[in-house]
């Protein structure tokens, strides 16, 4: 590279840079282009010192000069543990700048979600759902970007950012396309772990990779080196400095500017002083040159780097325990050793502060510079200070997390008090970080049960597996009585189930109910016990469960919550018995106060969790009520998106309105809401029972549309096979899978799969004929092979439907029925089940039995009636099938 200095606007760790600022110019020019350009990421790498920090103040320059709106912000490494830190420097200030009214306006639905992550509204009562504030933060930038176009976006030090802001981070990188901003990313390789380290690799993998920094060529130091120093700076000496730094553009900036100080010659024989320079401007050097501008300042700059950000210097005095003329003096010695700088205005999104660190190696050496029970000592006089200034107990938690623990019963308050606040705005993981710290204080005994217990509700949604360690915990010290420790039991059974863990689920209520007198909390428990075993796909039911549900529930009127669940769970038992379909819809009737959920057993109620009313809506879907239970899924669906819940609750409840349109015969749309169901599904995590109902609706709903490769794709893509998972999963996957493997030519195997589907079913005693059709598919599969058993299944299908009483399932049984005949029987009956469908609300189901009829009778009316419900139902294998039927000249009009 050339020796000739950048230009003047340019820092000096600009130089061969030439590259990475004209792919910078690219981007700029290209979202200035166009309002309605995709946006784009562009991602840096490099070790400490090699320029990233001077990369993106060029990107400013460049793109200021162009007109574009520029924010910024900038990672932390004490400041790691502050939730939403990073993406509320870049985004707070422009909402705070707005009217109330105003940015309510620009974030919508989004306001009372990402608002109070951001700072700017105050959090609901309710925990939020971290996944909802994430794709709220993601909406606001959208929203932000078109009032703002063009928008640049600059983080420094992502390797430091908080693990909240990296998971936003990492899905805005996902979703650029639908953003018309530019986000430029500057991290150090190899510093993040875990999340942290995942989130940024996700980042990487979406954008454009920029560069990875290399430190400066001997030509470039010398270049360098004789613009600072002068033209007279010899070649030895400039190789020198090269060699001393390795060419860092950090090092050789401080250096040189020390060479300066000292008055050094810039000539071979004066080379030898530079490495003695060098070793003062850095690490060790660095903590000696501070310790000579006298204790006072020593201890100002500690107390900076303690408090990280909002370093003002009042702040520091108190924390210094310095009066405010000699903080003063402190801070201008200080910037005078160019150890802190007042904050450039230029770089934007800072909070509040007169100063901050010069670069982030200083912050560090400095901070590691504390006698550690000093810096133990500060961080305590932090919080204090922290929570006097009315900051609240969340700003001050990450001081409390390094003070050593010292049976401080006011410490321990705080942090509870800060893990409510972290839970309320969506950072469950802060507030695990805050009650694990709070247990090593420790609590009093009487505490100890409790904190344990909160513990346990916040890491619920994120790791199931820890929560029932806390919760076996709790449970097993005493401190959890009454209510209380009924909501512990359950909240743990929950957890057990979330972990697949479903007899143990089973196991916990049905001990804790034994322990308990009669009363509401033992019917709560023991209606706990119901609701699980009725999800459970078990092997085997407990003896004699549904006599028993069927006779408490009998005496149950629906007066309270308590009798409504117990009416809900007997509802949902009895169709999947296959009981008769009115009764079951009596049952969930009752259930309801003025035809909706009782307040309390809503979708967002905690109380009971999201299952109760799923089994409720699913009773209806499958008794033919499809009014009812696509009113309950939709309600859920429009519940979860105001709450902002984006995790597995909103993926059930696309997957619950994909069976709902499924059931409906509205094919196409069915597919788009399971696809949406996946997509955030896998997002949650594979293996999960709500994946389950997402890929088995899928593959069931492509099967029904007549897609058999795509239907196999997506279950080989997917993982769509055994082992099955422990809950009920609707339709019943066995099934779904047996007729996946009949539809690509697999006989064997399917029949197999159906048998499967047999046993399973005979063991829990589902007979209901619509829920789990093993036994019509299994009967058409063996129709040539084994046609009395074939004949014989059909037969008992007929049975159970009639007994269940609903005009689909008479009708299914038909269809198969009439598919195992020939001749006139075979038309009568595909008649007759005409028009049982023609009654049902199941629109597919009709189609398919209008055009078997229509083949059967030999009917280019009752085909043309076909063909034209499966277009409706976008049943594309039906279409062909009616059309080779009427091009094959074999119907009459």
């Amino acid at each position: 590279m050339t020796e000739v200095r950048p230009t003047a606007a340019a820092s000096a760790s600009l130089w061969e840079r030439d590259a990475e600022i004209a792919a910078v110019t690219r981007a700029v020019d290209t979202l200035c282009a166009d309002r309605s350009s995709s946006g784009s990421l562009l991602v840096c790498q490099g070790e400490a010192g090699l320029g990233k920090t001077a990369l993106l103040a060029e990107t400013r320059r460049i793109a200021e000069a162009r007109g574009c709106t520029v924010w910024s912000a900038r990672g932390g490494e004490t400041l790691r543990s502050v939730p939403f830190n990073v993406v509320r420097q870049l985004l707070q200030p422009a909402l705070v700048s707005m009217l109330p009214e105003e940015a309510r306006d620009y974030l919508g639905d989004w306001y009372d979600i990402a608002g109070p992550a951001l700072g700017i509204a105050d959090p609901g009562e309710r925990h939020a759902d971290p996944q909802g504030v994430c794709d709220g933060l993601v909406a606001a930038v959208r929203r932000l970007a078109r009032r703002e176009w063009p928008l640049v976006l600059l983080i420094d030090d992502a390797h430091w950012a908080d693990q909240e802001t990296l998971r936003w981070l990492a899905a805005l990188a996902g979703r650029l396309d639908e953003t018309s901003a530019l986000v430029v990313v500057a991290r150090r390789p190899g510093e993040a772990t875990g999340d942290s380290a995942r989130h940024l690799e996700a980042v990487a993998a979406a954008g454009d990779h920029l560069a990875t920094l290399s430190a400066l060529t001997p030509a470039a130091t010398a270049g360098l080196t004789r613009t600072t120093l002068g033209a007279h700076a010899d070649a030895p000496f400039c190789r020198e400095v090269w060699a001393v730094t390795g060419g860092n553009p950090y090092e050789t900036v401080e250096l040189l500017a020390k060479v300066q100080d000292t008055e050094l010659e810039p000539v071979e024989a004066q080379a030898g002083e530079l490495r003695a320079l060098n070793r003062s401007a850095r690490g060790g050097g660095l903590v000696a040159r501070l310790e000579q501008l006298g204790v006072d300042a020593t201890r100002f700059a500690w107390a900076a780097a303690i408090l990280g950000t909002g370093i003002t210097v009042d702040l520091v005095a108190r924390l210094a325990t310095l009066n405010r003329d000699d903080a003063g003096r402190c801070a201008e010695l200080l910037r005078s050793a160019r150890i802190l700088t007042a904050p450039d205005p230029a770089n934007g999104q800072v909070p509040a502060g007169d100063l901050e660190f010069v670069h982030p190696l200083i912050a560090t050496a400095v901070y590691n510079s504390i006698p550690d029970a000093l810096r133990t000592a500060m961080h305590g006089i932090a919080a204090q200070l922290v929570t006097d200034s009315g900051l609240g107990a969340a700003a001050a938690s990450r001081h409390l997390l390094q003070v050593h623990p010292d049976d401080d019963q006011d410490v321990v308050e705080q942090l509870r008090e800060a893990a409510r606040e972290h839970l309320a705005v969506g950072a469950p993981d802060a507030a695990r970080r805050c009650l694990e710290r709070a247990l090593k204080e420790p609590p009093l005994p009487e505490a100890h049960a409790r904190v344990l217990y909160e513990l346990g509700c916040a890491t619920l949604l994120t790791a199931p597996a820890k929560t029932i360690g806390h919760l076996r915990t709790a449970l097993a010290m005493p401190g959890l009585d009454g209510a209380e420790r009924v909501d512990a039991v359950f909240r743990l059974s929950q957890a057990l189930l979330h972990n697949d863990q479903l007899e143990e689920a089973v196991r916990t209520v049905e001990a804790e109910a034994a322990r308990t007198p009669e009363g509401p909390v033992r019917l709560r428990l023991q209606a706990a016990q119901y609701m699980w075993e009725g999800i459970h796909a078990g092997e085997t039911a407990s003896p004699g469960r549904s006599a028993r549900l069927a006779r408490i529930a009998a005496n149950c009127t629906g007066r309270d919550n308590a009798e409504r669940v117990l009416l809900i769970l007997r509802g949902f038992d009895a169709m999947t018995h296959g009981e008769s379909a009115d009764e079951v819809v009596d049952l969930c009737d009752r259930a309801l106060v003025n035809g909706r959920l009782a307040p309390g057993l809503g979708w967002t109620d905690t109380e009971w969790g999201l299952e109760l009313p799923m089994m409720l809506a699913s009773a209806y879907a499958y008794t033919d009520r499809l009014d009812r239970a696509e009113a309950l899924f939709t309600e859920a669906l429009r519940a979860y998106d105001t709450a902002g819940w984006s995790g597995g609750h909103l993926a059930l409840a696309h997957a619950y309105v994909g069976l709902g349109h499924r059931r409906r015969g509205r094919l196409k749309e069915a597919e788009a809401a399971l696809r949406e169901s996946l997509r955030i599904a896998e997002r949650v995590g594979r293996g999960l029972p709500l994946y389950w109902s997402a890929i088995c609706n899928l593959v069931d709903t492509l099967l029904a549309r007549g897609h058999v490769e795509e239907a196999w794709s997506v279950a080989e893509q997917y993982g769509f096979a055994p082992p099955y998972p422990s809950t009920i999963v609707l339709p019943d996957p066995r099934v779904v899978r047996g007729r996946l493997l009949l539809a690509v030519g697999r006989t064997e195997d399917g029949v197999n799969e159906l048998e499967n589907a047999e046993k399973a079913a005979a063991s829990r005693g589902h007979h209901n004929p619509v829920l789990v059709p093993w036994a019509t598919d299994l009967a058409r599969a063996l129709a040539t092979e084994d046609p009395g058993r074939a004949a014989r299944l059909a037969t008992d299908a007929r049975r159970h439907a009639e007994r269940f009483g609903t005009d689909t399932a008479i009708g299914e049984a038909l269809r198969c029925a009439a598919a195992l005949e020939t001749g006139r029987r075979a038309v009568r009956l595909a008649a007759q089940a005409v028009a049982y469908l023609e009654a049902s609300p199941c629109q597919y189901e009709h189609a398919a039995a209008r055009v078997e009829y229509g083949i059967a009778a030999r009917s280019e009316a009752e085909l043309n009636r076909g063909l034209a419900l499966a277009r409706s139902c976008g049943a594309d294998g039906l279409v062909r099938r009616a059309r080779e039927a009427l091009g094959a000249g074999r119907v009459s009009g």
